[in-house]
């Protein structure tokens, strides 16, 4: 295993906080507080009753962590929802979008250049609009417009990055969701969330070793290797959380597949090249609550891939609902991916890549 001698650094606080001077984990350790929060804040939105009914269909509108909260909950709700949703990731709305459509934009800064620009379209198309945002020219839009708006005040947010914000992004949009009556979202569930979340959290903190400590086994396990998070079903979009976070804070080429796309494919694409048996380490979420076809898909995969030479390991899922693995998932993968930075001594919160692209952007 590489890098063996920076491994103690995840038993120790204070030399985390030299590489994590903004917060990253204290973020991830607030997760819970995050939704909680937001919850308690849900009287913010509002929708008139005849506006209500009128709507035939959803688009939420954002970018990077911005969109995440729509992605997971078009896979978590997809059997609930009562009308179509669709992420939109661009500077166009779909031609669908019409006066019975609600666009939901979403940007963590107010800034975001492609939202801002879905924001006039939808204005022109004369559909409805919520906005979700922690201010910026979004949130003076929807003031100056009177749009219903879902203002985050991210206090358990210490670092203040889109993707640690992710409590506030799914929760914020379940509450347009419910206060436009396209969905059907209880206390009950609300504290089933918080219990799993703060059960995943108390096993991966930094106190507690590595052979009990789920999320610091994965990091080690990542390490100069590209991880390749695979799953099913309602995950889909927690997968595509997992993998952001992985990008964003461990700066590592991590990926997401989902079961059963890649067996009608991927298996013939791991023969080349031959550096995949030492490049790739696959991430199994297997789940109780998947088909039964894919659970057996995943354990078949599982073979092959040793079959293969290739690493592999699978988490369990283990809390009781849906609703509870997915943020089981998010809750383990926000700390494993955390740790696989501090292993490299990398600070989490910086983006200089991204950040050098938007300023290139700009010339």
């Amino acid at each position: 295993m590489t890098y063996i001698k920076n491994t103690s650094i995840l038993d120790n606080r204070s030399e985390i906080k030299k590489i994590d001077p903004d917060g990253a984990l204290a973020s991830a350790e607030s997760l819970a507080d995050q939704i909680n929060q937001v919850w308690q804040e849900r009287k913010q939105i509002a929708f008139s009753p005849e506006k209500i009914k009128s709507i035939s269909k959803i688009v939420v509108a954002g970018m990077g962590g911005s969109a995440l909260g729509g992605d997971v909950l078009l896979h978590l709700f997809k059997d609930e929802l009562t009308v179509p949703m669709f992420i939109n990731r661009d500077y166009q709305l779909p031609n669908f979008v019409d006066s019975k459509t609600l666009v939901i934009l979403s940007s963590y800064s107010g800034n975001t250049e492609e939202v801002l620009a879905c924001a006039k379209i939808a204005e022109l198309k004369k559909a409805q609009i919520a906005v979700i945002s922690a201010g910026g020219k979004l949130n003076e839009i929807a003031k100056q417009k009177q749009y219903p708006r879902f203002l985050i005040k991210a206090k358990y947010n210490p670092s203040q990055q889109p993707r640690m914000a992710i409590g506030y992004s799914i929760m914020a949009l379940i509450n347009i969701l419910v206060a436009a009556e396209l969905l059907k979202f209880e206390e009950k569930q609300l504290l089933e969330i918080i219990y799993v979340i703060n059960q995943i959290t108390e096993k991966s903190k930094v106190e507690i070793p590595q052979e009990e400590n789920q999320a610091k086994l994965l990091a080690f396990l990542s390490l100069e290797r590209r991880p390749i998070l695979v799953g099913a079903e309602f995950l889909e979009g927690a997968l595509h959380t997992a993998c952001n976070q992985f990008n964003e804070n461990a700066k590592i080429f991590a990926d997401y597949k989902i079961i059963p796309e890649i067996n009608h494919h991927l298996l013939e694409g791991l023969n080349f090249p031959k550096s995949n048996v030492l490049n790739h380490f696959f991430i199994f979420f297997q789940s109780k609550l998947y088909h039964p076809r894919n659970q057996k898909r995943i354990q078949l995969t599982q073979k092959f891939l040793e079959k293969k030479g290739i690493d592999s390991i699978t988490i369990n899922l283990e809390s009781e609902n849906e609703l509870t693995q997915v943020f089981e998932l998010i809750t383990l993968a926000t700390f494993s991916n955390l740790y696989l930075a501090f292993l490299e001594k990398i600070n989490p919160c910086p983006i200089p890549s991204v950040d050098w692209f938007k300023n290139q952007l700009k010339k």
